[in-house]
């Protein structure tokens, strides 16, 4: 088969040819696939091919966006079978067949209807098939072929990640790199120039430059100075076609800032500084503030200030404001003026963070003078003390000295002081103070559980000059006396299960006192000796302020009564020790395998155990049939029972086996292991076997002595003698069956006989895990398993 296209495609090798299609020629190439063809070898045989079909497919290429008005011609199928007569008919399958690509059925030609997009399908595959069209029947195998979009610059590059906003140090060396942009293209990167990009800039010259190849952005300017110059915009550019005139454009901007460094020294604008300080200025109390410039901004502007030298260094200091960089002048010692007129100090500002890529810049401190004069002021009077302390107990009587506060006129005057204490108008007052000499009294009965701390400011005057003020912090605190007895820390919900075992605790209590921990702790619990004993409850003190309640009897009922009442009593440690009486208030509830409650109502045996009305009438109709079954069942085999001796007309064997499983050696009482064990002396006791013998069971303990060289073999040959000779066994076959179990083992019996009266170690717990319709019979296997083990 031939195939053609007009569309220019590469050398591709197909069933062993070349095919070259040349861009833009009018000439049609053809493969042409001889059949049967054979091969001769210089001195080998003549070597047989399979045969080669008479058609092969190519790829196929179409231009993409493609807006004649006429389809565009694609290319040409053609079968060796078409003579030219008309009497092949070529069929097109495939992705777009029929819709997209259309097909002369005559002549093999390939159209495309559509404008295609390389970007949104880069091929087609379709299949094509040459068939008889008189017989519809296939001249050729059907083959697939490819039809590749063949791509044009129809697609910009685009910057996906822009705007950019990015940063750079200051002072960067030349070629430093900022950032490196990346444009994408749409077209084929594989044809032509189509998405070959290429970077430049448009805006951002002299100071950075682009990479025309990687898009990596690089300063192009020595040391940038933040100071002059802090932001820069970059415009750049990516054009296809490598760049070439008609290529596609797209560009995006980028936003450099310069960071900072630190390439600039602290200064102080001046070199004198003098500030005037009055003698009446507080220790502690900051006198003045001094501050440097720096041109760097963050951590790069960051300083510390200190005093270097000056006879000022004992009386001030400087410390640094980290917000506003200032130095911050305190008072360390108090001024006088009348000793001393004026301080020097030499203080100095530095960078505490430095770059020595700068050093050369240096040095980054730089220091001035600072003069302080001292002024003369009237001074208010001056307590003896910055703050009073002082202690008083409560409950005391009014009138009461707490302490007393000194205050002196500081000046050579030496003036007469008085006192008064600063109250608001909404304030208590609690005290009050003697104007002239200090002393603070009470003017009221103090309580420490309502207030244990007062607070009051005195304040002095002289009294030359009663502008002059001078105020004190007096604290005053309330001492503690056993004026409150102890009372339990809350109201407690105590419960108490149904099937509690006695001495069992079922809660635990606290008390909290209102004095002082002298007068509090430590707590004693009891109950009331002048009440009698309690028959359900005790009480016990577990010494460390707590106490537990304990059950005295098993087994509570919510039915016989729901609620106990509990008095107990609590003193405390206190001198004289003081003590109170509460009542505990104990629920009975239904509870758990684990202890948890279920409920503390009194309700239903049948409610409790979680089973709804429903559930309840359908278990009674399952009952009743049951019962109806067993009846019915039992009647059927009493109306077939028959007689135990068959009739003389009856003549027939039976076999009758008797399954039951004996209890072991453990069993005494259901059969005479004696006789097992001992045939001699069974020799002696041979009974009926259709009426029981009334024979006293021999003792377990006696007949062991008697196990040693039994010839137990003999002793079954001898029964099985008996049961063919014996009268009077029934008139049918019996099967007798003995073996012999050993002696006694070390697991013990397995026989269910006697359990009943025997301690069970089974264990009921998992009945709990069964759901709530089990629960009723969880909790009474526990009260049964809790009895056992009492």
């Amino acid at each position: 088969m031939k195939i053609t296209s007009t569309s220019c495609i590469c050398p591709v090798l197909v069933c062993l040819c070349f095919v070259q299609r040349c861009y833009g020629t009018a000439h049609h190439s053809s493969i042409k696939v001889m059949r049967n063809q054979t091969k001769h070898i210089e001195g080998e045989t003549e070597v047989h091919h399979r045969p080669k079909r008479g058609w092969v497919w190519n790829q196929f290429f179409v231009l993409e966006e493609h807006m004649g008005p006429d389809p565009q011609y694609v290319g040409k199928l053609h079968s060796n079978s078409d003579k030219g007569d008309g009497s092949v008919k070529y069929i097109l399958t495939g992705e777009g067949a029929g819709t997209i690509f259309i097909i002369d059925d005559t002549t093999g030609d390939i159209h495309s209807t559509k404008s295609l997009d390389r970007e949104q399908k880069t091929h087609y595959v379709l299949h094509a098939q040459a068939i008889d069209r008189r017989t519809n029947k296939p001249l050729e195998p059907e083959s697939e072929f490819i039809i590749k979009v063949q791509d044009i610059n129809d697609n910009a590059p685009k910057f996906t990640d822009g705007p950019y906003i990015v940063t750079v140090p200051e002072m960067s060396d030349m070629g430093t790199s900022v950032l490196q942009v990346t444009a994408t293209d749409a077209d084929d990167p594989t044809y032509g120039n189509s998405a070959r990009v290429v970077y430049s800039i448009l805006q951002g010259q002299p100071y950075f430059s682009v990479d025309p190849k990687t898009g990596v952005i690089r300063t192009a300017l020595h040391n940038m100075d933040r100071e002059a110059r802090e932001h820069y915009s970059v415009v750049i550019q990516a054009k296809d076609m490598a760049g070439q005139v008609g290529g596609l454009s797209g560009s995006t901007t980028v936003n450099i800032t310069l960071t900072d460094v630190n390439d600039n020294p602290p200064r102080f604008p001046q070199k004198h500084y003098q500030l005037y300080v009055p003698e009446s200025a507080q220790v502690g109390s900051a006198v003045g503030k001094i501050k440097a410039n720096d041109a760097d901004t963050g951590s790069n502007a960051d300083m510390t200030y200190s005093i270097i030298n000056g006879d000022g260094m004992g009386i001030f200091s400087i410390s640094t404001d980290k917000e506003t960089r200032e130095g911050i002048l305190s008072l360390k010692k108090p001024l006088n003026y009348e000793k001393k007129k004026s301080y020097t100090l030499n203080i100095e500002g530095a960078n505490t963070h430095l770059d020595f890529r700068f050093s050369h810049l240096g040095p980054f401190k730089d220091a001035t003078m600072l003069k302080i004069i001292v002024g003369d002021v009237d001074e208010p009077p001056l307590f003896s003390m910055p703050s009073y302390v002082m202690e008083v107990y409560e409950n005391a009587k009014i009138g009461t000295v707490v302490g007393t506060v000194l205050a002196q006129d500081p000046d050579s005057t030496n003036s007469l002081v008085r006192y008064f204490i600063n109250y608001n108008v909404e304030d208590d007052r609690f005290f009050n103070i003697d104007a002239n000499t200090g002393t603070i009294k009470t003017t009221k009965v103090l309580d420490r559980e309502e207030t244990p701390w007062y607070n009051i400011t005195v304040t002095a005057s002289e009294i030359d000059n009663p502008d002059l003020l001078s105020h004190v912090t007096v604290g005053i605190r309330v001492l503690d006396v056993n004026d409150n007895p102890p009372e339990l820390a809350r109201e407690y919900d105590i419960v108490v299960c149904e099937n509690s075992k006695p001495g069992q605790i079922i809660h635990t209590i606290s008390a909290t006192d209102k004095d002082d921990f002298a007068n509090g702790p430590r707590f004693n619990f009891f109950l009331d000796e002048r009440l009698p004993v309690n028959p359900n409850f005790t009480l016990k003190d577990n010494e460390d302020n707590t106490a537990s309640i304990l059950t005295r009897r098993r087994r509570f009922s919510r039915t016989v009564q729901d609620v106990y009442y509990l008095p107990i009593m609590i003193s405390d440690g206190g001198i004289p020790s003081l003590s109170s009486s509460s009542t505990l208030t104990i629920r009975v509830c239904a509870c758990e395998r684990d202890g948890r409650v279920r409920t503390c109502h009194a309700e239903a045996f049948l409610s409790s155990a979680g089973l709804s009305t429903g559930a309840l009438i359908a278990i009674l109709l399952c009952v009743l049939i049951l019962l109806a079954i067993v009846v019915l069942f039992i009647t059927l085999r009493r109306s077939k029972k028959e007689p135990l001796i068959i009739s003389e007309e009856d003549v027939r064997e039976n076999v009758v086996t008797y399954d039951d499983e004996g209890g072991g050696e453990e069993d005494t009482e259901a059969f005479d292991i004696t006789a097992l064990r001992n045939p001699s002396a069974a020799e002696e006791l041979k009974y009926r076997r259709d009426i029981r013998p009334e024979v006293k069971l021999t003792p377990r303990h006696q007949t062991l002595s008697t196990l040693e060289s039994i010839d137990v073999q003999e002793f079954i040959k001898q029964r099985l003698a008996e049961a063919d000779l014996d009268p009077s066994v029934p008139p049918y076959d019996s099967l007798q069956t003995y073996a012999y179990e050993g002696q006694r083992s070390e697991a013990g019996s397995i026989s269910s006989l006697d359990s009943a009266t025997t301690q069970s170690d089974q264990d009921y717990h998992y009945l709990g895990d069964w759901g709530p319709e089990f629960k009723k019979l969880a909790e009474l296997y526990g009260e049964i398993e809790s009895e056992r083990t009492t």
